[in-house]
């Protein structure tokens, strides 16, 4: 495709510090950047004081300053799907621990990702479940955040972690299972 060696060649010129080539970048991902976007925001309350655009600034920001190797496309968006569900979990820290614990952001999750069709999940459980998944299985919550807050397909994991798609869906099965067990705990 044309698109990936683009892409690709901006991201090898990125890594040569060539600033030109993060902006062409950003330009030619923009609209992918944005439809990532608007899966990182599903379930957030209506008028939220983010929007999707500043959402995609602030991480391209933050991959900047990252200093990461970034290896090929779906690298790169897997890297800004991860910044995204960052940047809007540490918009929530900051909202919650401006009103001292009140209004936590909610998260409503379909069956497809993590609970209940109709269970509302607060973002900062859902966050702290997901750190006691990495403290013990890091890959399982690697796979977490590139499907389910990430948009990217099976075969793109497959692509950027070198995971069989057999042992992607057996790890995502397990751990949806053992996050709706913890979320539900905590409820």
């Amino acid at each position: 495709m044309a698109w990936d060696s683009e892409i690709t060649q901006l991201l090898e010129n990125w890594g040569h510090q060539d600033d030109a080539a993060r902006q062409k970048l950003l330009s030619v991902v923009y609209e992918e950047l944005y439809r990532r976007s608007m899966i990182a925001f599903r379930g957030e309350k209506p008028g939220h004081t983010l929007q999707p655009t500043a959402l995609i600034g602030e991480a391209y920001i933050r991959l900047e300053k990252a200093n990461i190797e970034i290896k090929d496309r779906v690298h790169f968006f897997a890297l800004a799907s991860t910044m995204m569900r960052r940047v809007l979990l540490d918009h929530a820290k900051a909202k919650l621990a401006q009103r001292r614990g009140g209004n936590q952001l909610r998260v409503t999750l379909n069956e497809e990702q993590i609970g209940q069709s109709d269970t509302g999940i607060e973002m900062l459980d859902l966050a702290r479940a997901l750190e006691q998944l990495r403290e013990n299985d890091s890959r399982k919550a690697d796979l977490v955040d590139y499907f389910y807050f990430g948009g990217l397909t099976v075969e793109e994991i497959h692509q950027v972690s070198g995971l069989s798609t057999a042992t992607i869906g057996r790890d995502l099965r397990f751990a949806r299972a053992w996050l709706q067990a913890r979320l539900t705990e905590e409820s």
